[in-house]
């Protein structure tokens, strides 16, 4: 189910809570209201729909991907870049990212997975992580 986005920069602010399978509809309802989002949005965080677990949708080179406690492991080689955030108004802002990450997470059936993600896919998910950890951009 689409849900209302968020954009109450307090809330947005929070540190969320590892998700566990209990909070399998709301993976889908974040799919399901980044989807409808796709021409503005390439991720979303739970937070962002008013679900402080750490659940985050993104694309990834075309194909939607969710993951469940994702953590950045490694980062490697900074860069300057700005961004923008459906959930908080006004103009890009400048933030520090990481070329290649190396990401822990679950998938849907709570198995751990190690993956390395590059390039645009690593800034995505970088910015969705921030989001888990209550840091806005």
């Amino acid at each position: 189910m689409v849900k209302e986005l968020i954009h109450d920069p307090i809330f947005l602010g929070q540190k969320s809570e590892n998700a566990t399978v209990d909070d399998m509809q709301t993976a889908k309802d974040l799919l399901d209201t980044l989807i409808a989002h796709k021409d503005e949005c390439v991720g979303m965080a739970a937070n962002m729909i008013g679900v402080k677990k750490r659940i985050i949708c993104f694309d990834n080179d075309g194909e939607y991907m969710t993951m469940f406690n994702p953590e950045i492991l490694k980062a490697f080689d900074s860069y300057e870049t700005s961004e923008g955030c459906l959930s908080l108004i006004g103009e890009p802002r400048k933030t520090k990212r990481y070329k290649k990450i190396k990401v822990q997470y679950q998938n849907f059936d709570f198995k751990v997975r190690i993956k390395i993600f590059e390039g645009w896919t690593a800034q995505i998910i970088q910015h969705e992580i921030d989001h888990c950890n209550g840091v806005l951009i």
